[in-house]
């Protein structure tokens, strides 16, 4: 099972880090799963199959059948996100104007004077976005995160 794990995490392109945070289990857990220290136990393959229902049961237990289960599209795999490749967040009111210098491309937004007018809106409450988790990061580089448990 060692490497269908490893396997998944290659197609998803993701790392070992990345995909114990991503299934919500201990890194170091992946860690020994991968160097073989340690079997995967039951709640890493719930978690697994939770996080990442596409997958076929079979072959991630068993090792028989197709990593995907029939009619999964890969191309609709979440993709995981990188803060880095998003565009530059600008106002509909800023236009970029490009600044050569010493052949470094710097970016400035032109400055344009708008009327505002004062508006009363009304907030409406959504209940669509939840919290799947809160991480804490403390200054000693070590972290908790909180998952909220449901409602009964």
């Amino acid at each position: 099972m060692r490497e269908r794990i490893r396997q998944i995490m290659e197609n998803e392109n993701l790392s070992p880090a990345k995909f114990a945070d991503r299934i919500q289990i201990n890194r170091a857990n992946i860690s020994h799963i991968l160097n073989g220290r340690n079997n995967p136990s039951l709640d890493v393959v719930s978690k697994i199959l939770l996080e990442m229902p596409y997958i076929n049961t079979e072959w991630l237990i068993n090792g028989s059948g197709q990593m995907y289960k029939n009619g999964f599209d890969m191309d609709s795999i979440p993709k995981e996100h990188d803060l880095f490749s998003q565009g530059p967040a600008t106002t509909p009111q800023e236009k970029e104007v490009v600044v050569k210098s010493e052949g470094i491309e710097v970016k400035k937004p032109e400055k344009s004077t708008q009327v505002v007018e004062n508006k009363i809106i009304e907030v409406q409450k959504s209940n669509d976005r939840k919290i799947s988790q809160i991480i804490i990061y403390y200054d000693d580089n070590t972290f908790e995160t909180f998952i909220p448990q449901p409602v009964k």
